[in-house]
């Protein structure tokens, strides 16, 4: 497995769909950041419901299983605990404030609910931060691997956490 280049993390609440999951940890193993998956979700969690859409980029990803809410609350809050930081940014269509005007911090976990049921009250008060991505009246929302992309690549520019292809090594200047 390459290592992480990144801080930022995704993190999937009780995902529902498996092709998504794989589309979202192939995102995590190209970008060079941890994803999370907790549990339960409704499929198997095994690598063979991941590999239809995550390929052979699944060897390449860190795969933080959490069983459940609680368990991930308690991983998070001993992190923070530890120095970690590890603020909780919940994506989501009840928010009232832009993706784009949010300021990321290298160490954010960017959390993404359930397709069919978003996340329930006790993880919405749980988050640190809630963000919406700005849409056409009318419409609700985006397949959830096209929202977690978006506002990973944002996170990512900010934070200076997109990983520095080969060919831009050599064209940058010695610091």
């Amino acid at each position: 497995m390459l290592p992480r280049q990144s801080g930022v993390r995704l993190a999937l609440y009780e995902p529902d769909i498996p092709q998504n999951t794989g589309t979202i940890l192939r995102l995590a193993a190209c970008l060079g950041v941890t994803a999370a998956i907790i549990e339960p979700a409704g499929f198997p969690v095994t690598d063979r419901q991941f590999r239809r859409a995550g390929m052979d980029y699944l060897d390449e990803v860190d795969i933080q299983r959490h069983a459940s809410w609680r368990a991930f609350e308690v991983w998070r809050r001993e992190a923070r605990a530890a120095g970690g930081g590890h603020r909780l940014v919940l994506l989501t269509t009840k928010a009232h404030r832009a993706y784009a005007s949010f300021e990321f911090s290298r160490d954010d976990i960017l959390l993404l609910g359930r397709e069919s049921a978003g996340v329930p009250e006790e993880v919405h008060a749980a988050a640190d931060a809630r963000l919406v991505i700005p849409m056409r009246a009318g419409l609700r929302s985006l397949n959830v691997a096209i929202a977690a992309s978006m506002v990973l690549g944002e996170a990512l520019r900010q934070t200076g956490g997109f990983v520095i292809l080969a060919s831009e090594r050599r064209t940058m200047p010695a610091q």
